[in-house]
């Protein structure tokens, strides 16, 4: 009944930023006091207590689809986030009046009619969403008392012009920085021997073992099942009675048999749908192996259809195969592993140097030298500016300083690069510029976001909150 009014509220109040306060820290370091004589007590607030009961009905409310065990917890954090939020409210003395409130109903554009409050358009939507005035205006009361909690809050902010410069500084200031590749000044030491690539397979021999599954495959078409080349209601009809005669418990060899099918083709697949030489036979083996890796063997003929195209297919075997340096894709995994690892230790090497201060301006040319390593000149125009070096990599060059060596690259260590930072041009705004107001909004929800993270802090300082984890785990029992 309320998931349709929430959606609604929504509408309303789509700046409420509810989800921000309060419900991350509720599970965090949280003992409970209660003892076994409280089972129907699922947690108390200071010292108010709060049902098993209670609980149970915001579960009801507050979920349109069936709710498993593992979102419980979940739900309970948003059930206590309720609760505080009303004893802020309380503590705050907010108050809606039956005046403001009846405003408020009057002013929803969903209620209105030519402009003007329909109270036949109010009524519908109460009919449509099967819940009564009463109900509905204590759900938007609520919700106004929530939305005038958050403002509270944060009302009131407008940042400094130096702040708002700052945040336009850190996104639209230009770089000057030289830039060296360090994917190629390690080639040299990225070359490894048959012998240490020998080494690292037989240390880690267990991750190159793989399931595959062998299988027969037929192709079912008009031409093997109907003796013509359109799709008639004969082809789709044996269609069905092959689906039925395989939930009978027919295996393949008796469809070939009663339909004269063609001899199948045999496969053998890993999960992700590639043969031994970790290539795709046919674009259908994906999703193949899929089913495959998940069938019951006790059953293990099946009818698939995959764009307008039907296949019979029957699991014949599983293997767990020991992969060996003659297949291609494990040599290339071991050498990629050991790229990475290698690469990782040089570039270790070179941040703790940068931290202990012994790589500076001298010792970025020194190395460029030293590696005969190409250094680039690059501009960037803003933190935006990716048209030469991605923007993960550009984010990590604007967060240091002018005349800093640093390291950057990506996660993966696919691209890193050793960076000097040798010039910062800092911009300024206009201050009556459509820019600046721009700037001056982002701005203000930065600081917005930041006090309400410091709510937080204070909201899990002022109440104390005690869970009652027995009942917890029965309520969780109950959802399974």
């Amino acid at each position: 009944m309320l998931g349709s009014i929430r959606n609604f509220s929504k509408t309303i109040y789509a700046k409420i930023l509810l989800g921000i306060v309060i419900i991350p820290f509720v599970f965090w370091g949280m003992g409970s006091s209660l003892s076994g004589g409280n089972k129907n007590i699922i947690v108390i607030i200071d010292n108010d207590k709060y049902s098993i009961n209670e609980f149970g009905d915001f579960i009801q409310r507050n979920s349109n689809e069936k709710v498993t065990s593992n979102q419980i917890e979940n739900l309970l954090s948003v059930f206590i986030s309720e609760k505080l939020i009303e004893k802020e409210i309380e503590y705050f003395d907010i108050y809606l009046s039956e005046k403001s409130l009846a405003d408020l109903l009057k002013n929803q554009k969903k209620f209105k009619r030519d402009g003007k409050f329909s109270r036949t358009e109010y009524e519908k939507f109460l009919i449509e969403n099967n819940v009564t005035a009463v109900t509905f205006e204590s759900f938007l009361a609520k919700e106004e008392k929530k939305k005038q909690l958050l403002n509270f809050v944060s009302g009131g902010l407008m940042p400094a012009e130096f702040i708002v410069n700052n945040s336009y500084d850190k996104i639209n200031q230009k770089r000057s920085i030289k830039l060296i590749s360090l994917e190629d000044s390690f080639q040299n030491e990225l070359t490894f021997s048959d012998k240490k690539i020998n080494e690292y397979f037989e240390k880690n021999k267990i991750d190159y073992t793989k399931i595959y599954k062998s299988f027969k495959l037929i192709e079912l078409s008009p031409e093997t099942l109907a003796d013509g080349n359109e799709y008639t209601d004969l082809f789709f009809k044996r269609i069905d009675e092959i689906d039925d005669l395989i939930i009978q418990g027919n295996n393949l060899s008796d469809l070939i048999n009663k339909f004269s099918l063609n001899n199948p083709q045999i496969y053998k697949i890993d999960i992700n749908g590639k043969n031994f030489d970790q290539t795709a036979e046919n674009i259908i083996f994906k999703d193949i192996a899929q089913k495959l890796f998940t069938i019951d063997p006790s059953d293990p003929t099946m009818l698939i259809e995959k764009e307008n195209k039907y296949f019979l297919i029957e699991l014949s075997q599983t293997e767990n195969v020991q992969l060996n340096l003659l297949n291609k894709s494990v040599k290339n995994n071991i050498l990629k592993k050991l790229k990475a690892d290698k690469k990782r230790e040089m570039i270790s090497k070179i941040i703790s140097e940068i931290n202990a201060n012994k790589f500076n301006k001298v010792e970025f040319d020194k190395f460029a030298a030293e590696k005969n390593s190409k250094v680039q000149e690059v501009k960037l125009q803003s933190q935006n500016d990716d048209k030469i070096i991605k923007k993960e990599i550009i984010n990590q060059i604007y967060s240091w300083p002018e005349k800093k060596v640093i390291v950057v690259n990506k996660i993966d260590l696919s691209e890193s690069y050793l960076v000097y930072i040798d010039k910062i041009e800092h911009v300024k705004l206009k201050f009556n510029s459509d820019e600046y107001k721009n700037y001056q909004n982002l701005t203000e929800a930065q600081l917005i976001n930041s006090l309400y993270n410091t709510y937080d802090t204070y909201i899990k300082q002022k109440y104390k909150i005690d869970i009652n984890y027995q009942t917890l785990e029965t309520v969780k029992n109950y959802y399974n």
